[in-house]
């Protein structure tokens, strides 16, 4: 018997937005917590707390990362008996909230980001960098070659999302477009970056980088390449 999934889909939807604004929220808290130990050797009381906000952040994303992942499952395979699907639901999400330790958040890429970027605001507190604009337009060129570059499209990208697992970003059609051939060729989706070990991609994987497709947009407007900002503003919620 088929089963309209919409609504499931549409909730999906929303959760995958919470963890993008979850994101954007542990990026700001990063920039603060880095900003206000700039010049300050000695460091900033308010860090400690700030970390431990970004904790509660990254046990928020991972959790809803498991409900996400386990429905998106169940609805892919259904049981016959479509009353079970909630129970399913809880006794699976429980059993992996259950699961998820302490030293998993503490090693989380986020909480290993923060500290980094704790340690280097610091260690400028107590020295000047050398050749910082040589520095500056190496960044600018890495933005502008890897960064705002599809791994799959080779061009620009238009809707940048980004992969919670190895930070890597892609155009998200395209990458949803792969990830759903693999799927029906029964073969998991590879990280279509040259190199990465991520060997399989998921939809739950993804988060939309609104801050990406800003800088990308910025690019464009520079360039006065209106035809594609129009392009982007179409894909603006």
């Amino acid at each position: 018997m088929s089963h309209n999934w919409s609504g499931v889909r549409s909730s999906l939807s929303s959760l995958r937005s919470c963890q993008a604004h979850l994101a954007t929220g542990m990026e700001l808290v990063t920039t603060m917590a880095t900003d206000a130990l700039e010049g300050v050797a000695d460091g900033d009381p308010g860090i400690s707390e700030m970390e431990a906000l970004m904790l509660k952040c990254v046990k928020m994303e991972q959790e809803i990362d498991f409900f996400v992942d386990i429905v998106q499952q169940i609805t892919s395979e259904p049981p016959e008996d479509l009353s079970t699907i909630s129970s399913i639901v809880k006794e699976r999400f429980n059993e992996k909230k259950s699961r998820l330790s302490d030293k998993d958040l503490q090693t989380h890429q986020n909480i290993v980001g923060f500290r980094r970027s704790i340690r280097k605001a610091r260690n400028q507190g107590c020295q000047e960098p050398e050749n910082v604009e040589e520095v500056d337009v190496d960044v600018a060129v890495m933005e502008s070659q890897v960064i705002f570059t599809c791994p799959l499209t080779q061009v620009d990208m238009v809707n940048p999302v980004k992969n919670k697992k190895c930070n890597h970003h892609y155009d998200e059609n395209a990458i949803r477009l792969l990830i759903e051939t693999r799927r029906k060729q029964k073969k998991n989706c590879r990280c279509p970056v040259v190199g990465c070990e991520n060997l399989d991609v998921r939809d739950s994987d993804l988060i939309p980088d609104y801050t990406l497709k800003t800088k990308i947009k910025n690019k464009r407007v520079q360039n006065n390449d209106t035809e594609s900002i129009q392009l982007l503003e179409s894909f603006t919620e």
